[in-house]
């Protein structure tokens, strides 16, 4: 604690004892500008009411959260401003630009914030203390005044402290539960635990360590910049995606069949997300075929034995003893292919043997052997693709299309091994070293989404669910600055969306409904940026998946994130479309055993 902030607890001893002892008057205005944690317990109605009208007339896109205290003499002029729950600005702060705050977060007398800056939880702030969230360009050709500003923006995890007199540059990303030392210029990004001081700040150790140890080494956490979320284009940008759908289209299609984008090989996924765009955004199936060729196609690939979809060029793939596969192409092919067929007006030709055949007992011990620990997107891909296959065999026959008490153990054995904790599957790798939450979340997408959500039935735990999902996104080797890709917005995007329709707080105030907006406004922000005319999206950057070159799934899937995003916004129908296959939000119709009236309301 440096010794403003003691000055400033001893000042509140002080006025406490006085107040006790009859010899003063409820604290001034002047007094909570300085002192606004006090403001809560102690101001009067009149004073409550002046500080709403206070918020009120703050400029710019502003929310301000409940029980948050802005300094009248504070000068706040943003550009956007979200201030989280129990949060304050105190006197004499200079805010512009663009501010996102969590919960529980403080702006100390004369702090300036200014750019693009976004703290998490619990962040402390320090008095005069400076976070810059923006710079001036330094091109020798012009004097630096007409200079461009630059903005990379400012991230800060939960549970910070920074200490007065403090310097932020632009473009650095303090980690979870750091400490600055006051007087710290703070250059470059700090990993979570880290205490820092010094001019440039310098890492002295790690927080978790308690005494004078050396810092533990680290990858360093990569910066982020968040969008600019004031006026989002969104009919803007669905008029031009339609109208360069076909073109897009045509661009992956090398006279024969569709590959992901020119160059690559063809592939059955590549034909699927064909079908899905162009349902989308055209109303239509894709040319130069026509549906029947399509469906012709599509369903011809379909292996009549085990009712699979191998690759194309490849043989049926070789099942398991319980008739279905533990992984490859097969397992995405029977969402994806089923999907399209689906879009196309029609379905499988034969039935998915692996889920007709498979007994409850069979169900449970694949469950049981899936490798939750150390592979929980792998786990949650197996079980989208069963209960998906199972879908459709209901879709067929019905009943008798899949084993009796198969669906029953499934969802028996999910509701039973639910973490009340994390409202995850996937027990103690809920949080890894090297990849954070990252498999559990994406498993978690993708079991829900073959399970519960496309039977229409509630998840267990959504709270905790929208608690853990907002963590990951804060992960900073994930959604940081240019590390963004399609599978992992998508698969924080949909279980909050998920959550918060089952909580109903999806279109006003609900649980952490403020933060979950700010989140998906910086995302749709940045995702309608990265659209290239007649390319369409690219997945993300290197790494797994199809990279950043523009093709059929990263327009697929960025397509449907973009709806989901506007609809946590409640903007979603500004787009004029809405996901009918792999990512509808709706439950899939035409299930006889399990009721799919969903119990999301809108």
């Amino acid at each position: 604690m440096d010794q403003e902030e003691r000055d400033h607890e001893e000042w509140d001893h002080q006025e406490r004892d006085h107040r006790q002892r009859g010899h003063e008057q409820r604290p001034s205005a002047a007094h909570f500008d300085h002192c606004p944690w006090l403001f809560a317990a102690e101001a009067s109605e009149e004073q409550r009411a002046g500080q709403r009208e206070r918020q009120r007339a703050i400029g710019g896109d502003s929310e301000v959260g409940e029980r948050c205290y802005v300094a009248g003499s504070a000068a706040v002029f943003p550009d956007r401003l979200r201030l989280g729950n129990d949060s304050y600005i105190a006197a004499h702060a200079y805010v512009t630009g663009e501010l996102t705050t969590g919960s529980d977060c403080t702006l100390n007398p004369f702090t300036t914030v200014r750019g693009t800056v976004v703290l998490g939880d619990g962040v402390r702030i320090g008095a005069h203390t400076s976070l810059l969230g923006f710079n001036h360009s330094m091109s020798p050709d012009r004097p630096v005044f007409r200079q461009p500003l630059t903005s990379r923006g400012i991230k800060v995890g939960d549970d910070v402290w920074i200490g007065s007199h403090v310097i932020v540059v632009d473009g650095v990303t303090i980690g979870d539960h750091c400490v600055i030392g006051a007087g710290a210029v703070v250059t470059k990004d700090l990993p979570a635990w880290t205490v820092a001081a010094g001019n440039p700040a310098r890492a002295l150790r790690d927080r978790r360590e308690g005494g004078g140890g050396r810092a533990r080494r680290g990858d360093e956490v990569p910066s982020r910049s968040t969008g600019h979320g004031a006026d989002l284009p969104l009919s803007r940008f669905a008029h031009r995606a339609r109208a360069q759908a076909a073109e897009l289209l045509a661009r992956c299609w090398d006279g024969e069949r569709y590959a992901d984008r020119p160059g690559a090989a063809p592939t059955v996924r590549a034909h699927c997300d064909a079908v899905e765009i162009a349902d989308l955004l055209l109303g239509r199936a894709p040319e130069p075929l026509t549906a029947e060729e399509h469906v012709g196609r599509l369903g011809a690939a379909q292996d009549p034995v085990t009712g699979l979809v191998p690759e194309l060029g490849e043989g049926p793939p070789t099942v398991d003893d319980d008739g279905f596969v533990g992984e490859g192409a097969a397992l995405y092919h029977v969402l994806c292919v089923g999907y399209a067929l689906d879009l196309l007006g029609t379905s499988f030709p034969h039935p998915v043997c692996g889920a007709t055949d498979m007994t409850a007992h069979q169900l449970v011990e694949r469950l049981d052997g899936l490798p939750w620990r150390d592979g929980a997107w792998g786990a949650g891909a197996w079980i989208d693709s069963w209960a998906t296959a199972a879908h459709w065999n209901l879709r067929r026959v019905g009943a008798g299309g899949v084993r009796p008490g198969a669906l029953e153990a499934l969802f028996g054995w999910l509701l039973t091994r639910a973490d009340p904790t994390t409202g995850m599957w996937g027990g103690t790798g809920v949080l890894s070293p090297e990849t954070g939450r990252l498999q559990v979340v994406n498993g978690y997408y993708r079991l829900t989404r073959g399970s519960f959500a496309q039977f229409g039935l509630p998840v267990p735990h959504p709270e905790r669910v929208v608690d853990t999902v907002l963590a990951h996104a804060r992960d900073t080797r994930h959604f940081g600055a240019g590390q963004e890709n399609a599978c992992n917005v998508l698969d924080v995007a949909h279980p909050l969306w998920l959550c918060t329709r089952q909580l109903g707080t999806g279109g006003g105030d609900g649980y952490r409904t403020a933060e979950i907006r700010a989140w998906a406004e910086r995302q749709l922000s940045a995702v309608l940026a990265r659209w290239q005319d007649g390319r369409g999206f690219g997945f993300g950057p290197g790494g797994p998946g199809p990279g950043p070159e523009p093709g059929l799934q990263g327009t697929e899937m960025w397509l449907a994130i973009v709806w989901y995003l506007a609809d946590l916004l409640g903007r979603s129908d500004e787009l004029g479309y809405r996901p009918r296959g792999v990512h509808r939000p709706e439950p899939a119709a035409g299930s006889p055993l399990v009721p799919v009236r969903s119990p999301f309301p809108g």
